[in-house]
């Protein structure tokens, strides 16, 4: 529970009542060239992004800074690598006021993917709210996803049933199992029926592997951005983070996605082009973003945090969570999930968000400075100038030690209580707060309840079906004990 003294520090985070001392924003970019190759080598290579972060505001002694950002040099032409690094909920916020802040075009900084990534257009999560189209696009991708509640839980339910039983036979054979891929085909087609109306294993195309075209996809978009691992140093730095990667390379990928949504979504097609004014090229190119980067990407990196983060606890969750989820269930007399069962699931939904907090699907969020302004941090306030880049690193953020108390634990009932609810205001990870609510006039994702839902969704039928459910650090279920 929050200690009193973090209770004491938490109006900080808010519009302060008395003015706070100026400060120019410490740090600097270096020497052309090598000031930026060096952030980088540090951020992907020697130190990793949180060291990178932590180590420069411990040089600067504070939580807003000046630094590079990946990717650089030598062949990102007419990239900017400069930003204004912001640590803490008070300065991050900024980053939700769109009379401050410009977002298009800097979804991954100011580097931006190939636009023949999504057939040269630019969707959704490239245009700010000030722009015309933003409005009526958003719009159909909030009415996408109403339209889809019909069948989502169904459709998650089924699907999770066959990846459950997948998992439980190779259990049972090999005594463990890795359930990454299973859940990323589970993912893919419960989204794509879900969202599309379209049967992955209808299309000979896609079927089975269309979770494996929508991963090249994504992959050649981020690598340039993203620390891999997989490859040792240099290599890394040679082959992944040098240069970015041509759209050819899964032209073909990208096409067989594109004819399995127009031909297997033709009626949200008609409606985007007919509710919306879209034309058809352009519903489905956003369609495929929403589908492909949006939900999927985003539950694959968020959904095996989960799973792991609860799959490996040796504090006595499990149990808790095993008896709350029956004892709600019991109590309705239901054997199936519902969202509005879980919606009574109060330790479930705040171990979801503590998962959250601390390993938020989207790391990084940018933005552009509109104006000349005044950024506040809890302790100062700094001049931003017009046209500067902003950085917020989340999960530094989440970890505001002014906010969360034990800021660094993974507390399962941070989120329970009146004292719990008020946290949500700075659980950031749906680009802008856990209270808010996503409109046309913002860039908080469209799908920001679902995914909460969906994640409870998740674990409450696990701990409904098993008595036991273990897994280690590296996604592989090692038990499984049905009720």
């Amino acid at each position: 529970m929050l200690s009193t003294m973090s209770m004491m520090m938490r109006p900080s985070c808010s519009s302060a009542t008395t003015p706070l001392p100026a400060r120019p924003i410490p740090g600097s970019y270096g020497l052309p060239l090598i000031g930026p190759l060096k952030d980088r080598l540090d951020y992907f290579w020697f130190q990793g992004p949180e060291t990178f972060f932590r180590s420069r505001m411990a040089t600067h002694k504070g939580t807003v800074f000046r630094t590079n950002m990946p990717p650089t040099f030598p062949f990102f032409v007419g990239v900017n690598p400069h930003v204004v690094a912001l640590l803490d909920c008070s300065s991050f916020s900024t980053l939700f006021d769109p009379s401050l802040v410009d977002k298009r075009n800097v979804l991954v900084g100011d580097y931006m993917p190939s636009l023949a990534f999504t057939g040269n257009t630019r969707v959704v999560v490239y245009l700010d709210p000030s722009e015309p189209d933003h409005s009526r696009v958003k719009s159909f991708c909030l009415d996408l996803l109403k339209s889809s509640a019909k069948v989502w839980v169904s459709e998650f339910l089924r699907n999770l049933d066959l990846m459950l039983a997948s998992i439980e036979s190779d259990v049972a054979k090999n005594g463990s199992a890795s359930f990454f891929l299973p859940l990323q085909k589970c993912i893919f087609s419960f989204l794509a029926n879900s969202l599309v109306g379209a049967d992955p294993s209808a299309s000979p195309d896609v079927g089975d592997l269309g979770f494996v075209l929508l991963d090249k996809w994504l992959a050649l978009q981020l690598l340039p951005i993203t620390k891999v691992g997989v490859i040792p140093q240099p290599l890394e730095e040679l082959l992944l983070h040098s240069f970015p990667f041509p759209f050819f390379l899964v032209s073909g990928a990208y096409r067989k996605l594109y004819d399995f949504v127009e031909k297997g979504g033709q009626e949200v097609i008609q409606r985007a082009e007919k509710d919306y004014g879209l034309k058809k090229e352009e519903a489905i190119h956003n369609i495929l973003f929403v589908l492909g980067f949006n939900a999927f990407g985003g539950f694959s990196v968020f959904l095996p945090s989960l799973i792991t983060t609860i799959g490996t606890d040796k504090t006595g969750l499990q149990e808790k969570l095993r008896e709350e989820v029956r004892r709600v269930m019991q109590s309705r007399g239901e054997s199936v999930m519902s969202f509005q069962a879980v919606r009574e699931m109060e330790l479930v939904r705040s171990t979801v968000y503590e998962v959250l907090r601390l390993k938020p699907p989207v790391p990084l969020q940018f933005g552009r400075a509109r104006t000349d302004f005044e950024l506040k941090s809890h302790e100062c306030s700094y001049r931003v100038e017009k046209g500067e880049l902003l950085c917020g690193y989340q999960p530094l953020v989440m970890r505001d030690p002014l906010v969360f108390d034990r800021p660094e634990d993974f507390l399962p009932d941070r989120f329970l209580g009146s004292a719990g609810r008020e946290l949500l205001n700075y659980l950031f990870w749906s680009n802008g707060p856990e209270t808010g609510t996503p409109t046309t006039a913002n860039k908080q994702c469209a799908a920001k309840d679902y995914v909460i839902e969906t994640a409870c969704l998740l674990v409450a039928e696990i701990f409904n079906r098993y008595d036991e459910f273990l897994c280690d650090e590296s996604t592989n279920v090692t038990k499984l004990v049905k009720k």
